[in-house]
């Protein structure tokens, strides 16, 4: 096993995907709303069936350099959305972030909560240096979690993403492990 995961947190449980998972994986991937600012979806049925076997079939390999992890309700035992951290730069012991929520747990917290032990985990377990996330500047749910994190905004790249066929930009969100301990406060 990996020793760092699954992770629970006072209302979640961040664990590997199971097969049972596709009903509430669609209920975010296909909803509009939540895939607005992210460069897949809405899902049809058959990509989130493809999109499952290919997180499952992932999860057989350790280690790996794209961990995904599914985002479980403890008090429903629902999953309500994911989180990956993906290993960018082993070198310089750097990675990135992203993240997915049903939108009927929008702004509760969970997100917030999720990430912060991703990124605790990180830093503690994984022993990284830097751990950074983009988003799209219009979603500002997001921006408002990665700041809850105590991530600083670092950049705004102009353009940089052709997003469902349109040029969009990103802001640029990081932390370095030295600052984790304040922002964990």
């Amino acid at each position: 096993m990996n020793g760092w995961f699954p992770i629970e947190t006072p209302r979640l449980l961040l664990r590997e995907f199971r097969s049972t998972d596709e009903s509430d994986i669609h209920a975010y991937a296909s909803d509009p709303e939540v895939v607005r600012y992210v460069h897949w979806g809405p899902n049809t049925p058959e990509v989130t069936r493809a999109i499952l076997a290919g997180f499952l079939k992932a999860q057989q390999h350790w280690p790996r350099i794209d961990i995904g992890l599914a985002i479980e309700l403890k008090s429903e035992q629902r999953l309500i959305g994911a989180i990956e951290i993906r290993m960018k730069d082993d070198a310089n012991r750097a990675a990135d972030f992203g993240y997915v929520l049903n939108r009927s747990c929008w702004g509760r917290g969970y997100m917030t909560e999720a990430a912060r032990a991703v990124l605790d985990a990180a830093f503690r377990e994984l022993r990284l240096h830097r751990v950074w996330a983009t988003c799209d500047p219009r979603n500002l749910a997001s921006s408002r979690v990665l700041e809850k994190l105590g991530m600083r905004r670092e950049a705004l790249f102009r353009k940089d993403v052709l997003h469902k066929g349109e040029w969009r930009d990103s802001y640029l969100y990081a932390i370095l492990a030295e600052e984790w301990p304040a922002a964990s406060n």
